[in-house]
C-alpha cells in the first residue's frame, strides 16, 4: 500500500527501531506511555515550513524521519542555514518552554514524518517527568554546543577555503561511510545554494572552491557522493576553527 510521500510511518514510539539511537525517545516506559498520550504524528512534502522565525509557538516537534533545515533571514532577505537537523532532535525546543517566538524558520529539506506536541500539554508533561526533564536539558546543551561552533565557524575562518573545508569535516565526522578509512564518503544531499547558506559565502565562491578542491584531488564528487580523499589536507585548512 502506498504511503504518504514514500516514508514508511510508524505510528507509536514504543513500536519504532530507531527509538534507542535516539536520547529523547527512549525513554522509561511509563513516560514513553505518557508522552504517546499527548502526541500527534504528522508527515510533511519536502519545502513545507514547520515554523517561522519570530512565531509565537504553539509547541514542539520531535523529527522521526527526514531532515529539517534551520535557518535565519538578514532584513535585506539573505539566508542563513544555521544547521541540518537529523531524526530524534527536538525543534523548537527553547521557544516552546520560553514561550518566545521562535528564533529560526524550520522547512523540511526531504519528506518527513513528526511528531507535534502542544505547548501546554509538552510543559505539563515535563513537569511530571524528571526523565524526560534531563533529556530535554541535554538537548538544550547541545545546541548552544553546536551555535557556539557555528559563531565559531563564521566568526574565526576568513576564507571560503576554510569554511567549506570544516563543513565537509563535519560532515564526515557524523555522516561519513567508511570514516576511519582512507577515503571518506558522504551523501551530498545540499545544493550549491544551500553549501554557501551555511557558510555564509555566495554560491558561485562555492562551486569555484569546490572545483579548486576537486583539482587538487582533495575531494572527489560523484553524483551525490562527496568522498574526501585527502582529509589532513581538509584538516589543515580548518584549523583556524577546529
Amino acid at each position: 500500500m502506498p504511503t504518504p510521500y514514500g516514508l514508511d510511518i510508524v505510528e507509536s514510539c514504543g513500536a519504532c527501531e530507531m527509538r534507542t539511537r535516539y536520547a529523547f525517545c527512549d525513554l522509561p516506559e511509563p513516560d514513553l506511555q505518557a508522552f504517546e498520550s499527548i502526541k500527534h504524528t504528522i508527515t510533511y512534502p519536502k519545502d513545507t515550513v514547520l515554523f517561522a522565525e519570530g512565531q509565537k509557538p504553539r509547541g514542539i516537534f520531535v523529527l522521526c524521519k527526514g531532515r529539517v533545515k534551520l535557518s535565519l533571514c538578514s532584513r535585506d532577505g539573505k539566508t542563513l542555514i544555521m544547521k541540518i537537523v537529523e531524526p530524534g532532535e527536538l525543534l523548537g525546543l527553547s521557544s516552546g518552554i520560553s514561550g518566545k517566538g521562535y528564533e529560526v524558520t524550520a522547512e523540511t529539506a526531504e519528506p518527513c514524518q513528526l511528531t507535534f506536541v502542544r505547548r501546554d500539554d509538552f510543559l505539563c508533561f515535563l513537569r511530571q517527568r524528571s526523565d524526560a526533564c534531563l533529556q530535554v536539558a541535554c538537548q538544550l546543551a547541545d545546541k548552544y554546543t553546536s551555535a557556539c561552533r557555528e559563531i565559531r565557524s563564521l566568526s574565526f575562518s576568513h576564507t571560503a577555503e576554510e569554511k567549506l573545508a570544516a563543513l565537509f569535516l563535519d560532515w564526515s565526522t557524523r555522516h561519513g561511510a567508511g570514516a576511519d578509512k582512507a577515503h571518506t564518503r558522504v551523501k551530498l544531499s545540499l545544493t550549491h545554494e544551500e553549501m554557501a547558506q551555511m557558510i555564509g559565502m555566495t554560491r558561485e565562491t562555492v562551486t569555484r572552491t569546490l572545483a579548486a578542491l576537486k583539482k587538487r584531488q582533495i575531494v572527489q564528487v560523484k553524483g551525490a557522493t562527496l568522498q574526501i580523499r585527502d582529509k589532513r589536507a581538509l584538516q589543515a585548512m580548518a584549523i583556524a576553527i577546529l
